[in-house]
């Protein structure tokens, strides 16, 4: 017995880290990888769907809810009844605080008020069963898919985003436009269905929490060797380690000229705007400098994580690049510009 018990915990720890990665996976498959501020919140409301069926089924079925009972490690003045009574009220409110926590997903500006609000509280019941059951499912779809990388020796990478409302779209013509340009062949198709409908049936029970999480129609975007999906939050690229490689080269670049934010801080993102704005305007001469300038000002004072202000000062260099390049005559350019330019800054970086 003095062997067995330590063996016990170890396959016990063993199995609780092979289902937390699995249902990494699942969630990286349903939302790609989120931004950092949502992401123990997203973690949450996912076990707190698994729990609550748990829950509820122990609840329904007395012979689960009294193996379930016993499970739970309580003192001895503890009372059955009194665990069973637990279950019962965390049967009934723990959907609440998932709705609650879909409150949080919102944005703060486009969160509902007045009754709109408890409507979205009562979403909780319904988003809690349908989110377990596409875990669940996913927890089977994310093994052999990934079983599948590793067959094929894919490696994966992720380039976190956050797209802005009604830029979808626009965000894949301008990576399939870098992957072009990059001597990387795209051909746009559609997300498959195990990965697709998942999304879908939850942006249905979710609302308003939800939807900015899943679009209405997911863009994979493939080429021999290498697979990119586009998510609201999220770029992920698996395939060939050197197709890999060159697809996030020429992604991150051209990231800095599309309609999608590549830091998470408010401050960071309104000088994401500026930055776009000065390269969609493409000034010359001393309007530039000027421009760059009053950047370079913002960047020194602003108080945001680092990750964020290493994006925006890279984003700055590539913009000054882009000026320059936009200000050399007509036959030295593309003529596309911006994505253009970093087309171009790639094949030359690849050569």
């Amino acid at each position: 017995m003095a062997l067995i018990a330590p063996l016990l915990a170890f396959i016990g720890r063993f199995i609780g880290k092979v289902v937390q990665t699995v249902f990494g996976w699942a969630t990286i498959l349903l939302f790609g990888r989120v931004p950092e501020s949502k992401q123990l919140l997203l973690s949450g409301v996912a076990l707190g769907s698994i729990l609550w069926v748990a829950l509820l089924i122990g609840v329904i079925v007395p012979d689960l809810g009294a193996f379930l009972v016993t499970a739970v490690p309580a003192p001895d003045f503890v009372n059955d009844t009194w665990i069973r009574i637990a279950m019962l009220v965390a049967a009934l409110v723990l959907p609440l605080l998932i709705g609650l926590a879909g409150l949080f997903l919102i944005e703060p500006q486009d969160r509902p008020h007045g009754v709109q609000r408890i409507v979205q509280l009562l979403r909780g019941y319904p988003y809690a069963a349908v989110l377990a059951l596409v875990l669940l499912f996913l927890a089977v779809v994310a093994p052999v898919r990934k079983l599948r990388s590793i067959l094929k020796r894919w490696d994966d990478a992720h380039i976190p985003v956050v797209v802005k409302p009604g830029g979808y779209e626009r965000v894949g013509d301008a990576l399939e436009t870098a992957l072009d340009g990059a001597d990387l062949p795209t051909e746009r198709t559609k997300a498959p269905v195990v990965l697709e409908m998942p999304s879908k049936l939850l942006a249905l029970v979710g609302g308003s929490s939800v939807r900015p999480l899943v679009p209405d129609r997911l863009l994979v975007l493939k080429s021999t060797g290498l697979e990119v999906t586009i998510y609201p939050s999220d770029i992920h690229m698996t395939g060939a380690k050197a197709q890999v490689a060159r697809s996030r080269a020429a992604l991150a670049s051209a990231m800095t000229f599309t309609d999608a934010y590549q830091t998470t801080a408010k401050e960071a993102q309104e000088v994401e705007d500026v930055l776009r704005r000065v390269a969609d305007a493409a000034p010359s001469g001393a309007l530039a400098h000027r421009a760059l300038r009053d950047i370079d000002v913002r960047l020194a004072r602003l108080v945001v994580p680092y990750e964020d202000w290493d994006v925006l000062y890279r984003q700055r260099l590539q913009v000054e690049l882009a000026l320059r390049d936009s200000a050399r005559p007509p036959a030295d350019t593309d003529g596309r510009g911006p994505i253009g330019f970093v087309a171009d800054l790639i094949r030359r970086l690849a050569a």
